[in-house]
């Protein structure tokens, strides 16, 4: 297991740095380079030179280079056009947000996608397996912004069932110590904080959750079938094993190497910004944080770090999905 995990360390820091060196030069093929993009409209030869010089811009590109990993190292992003504050400030008070919601959304989608999709293959070409093929496609068709409407009217200007807007009602008294609000209400005993951010929190999640939802379920469907026509299974069957231990043992686990990929891929995805989503609910995670700083503002510093950041979830969350191979399928840990 350990040099599964060392072989995948070093593959994907070798993808990091690929990734930084072309956000190096994506910032220096920018029209009129970095300098200008920074200064907007403001730019004029005095303040355009001066800005060249207080950036080291003016240094040789090996120069600047080392300078620019090693602020990645550290964490030194500068300083966010839009808002003046230190672009990790800006982005750590919007990451728990995204968090909050990306896990509430997962959770939904793996709970209800795995047993649902096992079930379909279960009873293949039966009521239940059409109407989850019917419920997944409509799933996957459905843009998410247009749902996120829909619901929001139905269920919040209808029939209020479930608050319009936003992670937490005004006034509501709560304790911002990790960010995520369901579980700062927890740590702080402020229960009712706790239960109106969980009631804020179902509705989003429940929009960000249909397509992985649907794709989870298709996925499970698919594997469950490839596993069942298995001549291990038959075997297992001939030899008398219980239908309970097949299923556990032989189909499931057999089946899950692609469900597992797909689960760490939309995992990744929603963790990167669910930017859609975000701006229906007025969420104010990352998408909402992506979506004004390219639109106005041009933040380069903020949208730099959030690339940055995108990529280094997609690495985690792909290292998990390896180790999680090695877990699930012994045979992978001697390729």
């Amino acid at each position: 297991m350990l040099t599964v995990v060392l072989r995948r360390l070093s593959q994907l820091s070798v993808t990091m740095i690929a990734l930084m060196t072309l956000i190096f030069f994506w910032l220096r093929s920018l029209p009129g380079g970095p300098v200008d993009a920074l200064l907007g409209e403001r730019a004029t030869p005095q303040t355009r030179e001066t800005l060249t010089r207080a950036l080291g811009y003016d240094q040789p590109i090996w120069v600047q280079y080392g300078r620019f990993l090693r602020h990645v190292v550290t964490g030194d992003f500068g300083n966010s056009i839009r808002t003046g504050e230190p672009v990790t400030a800006v982005i750590s008070r919007a990451f728990p947000a995204t968090i909050e919601l990306a896990f509430a959304a997962i959770v939904i989608a793996v709970g209800l996608g795995i047993p649902l999709g096992y079930l379909a293959a279960r009873y293949r070409g039966r009521l239940l397996d059409n109407a989850t093929i019917v419920v997944t496609l409509i799933g996957i068709s459905v843009p998410i912004f247009f749902l996120g409407y829909l619901l929001k009217d139905w269920l919040t200007q209808g029939v209020h069932l479930f608050p319009p807007s936003g992670r937490i009602s005004t006034g509501t008294d709560n304790t911002d110590v990790t960010g995520l609000f369901v579980l700062d209400g927890l740590l702080t005993r402020e229960f009712d904080a706790s239960a109106d951010a969980l009631w804020h929190l179902i509705l989003p999640a429940v929009t960000l959750a249909t397509i992985p939802l649907a794709i989870i379920v298709r996925i499970t469907r698919a594997g469950v079938l490839d596993v069942l026509d298995e001549d291990y299974i038959r075997t297992a069957d001939a030899k008398g094993l219980r239908n309970a231990t097949i299923r556990k043992r032989h189909v499931l686990r057999n089946a899950l190497l692609p469900v597992v990929t797909t689960i760490g891929l939309q995992t990744g995805a929603l963790l990167a910004g669910a930017v859609l989503t975000e701006k229906v609910y007025n969420w104010g995670g990352l998408g909402t944080l992506i979506t004004d700083s390219i639109s106005g503002s041009r933040d380069y510093p903020v949208l730099q770090a959030l690339i940055l950041l995108a990529a280094l979830v997609f690495i985690v969350v792909n290292l998990l999905v390896d180790l999680s191979y090695a877990v699930i399928d012994p045979r992978v840990r001697v390729r």
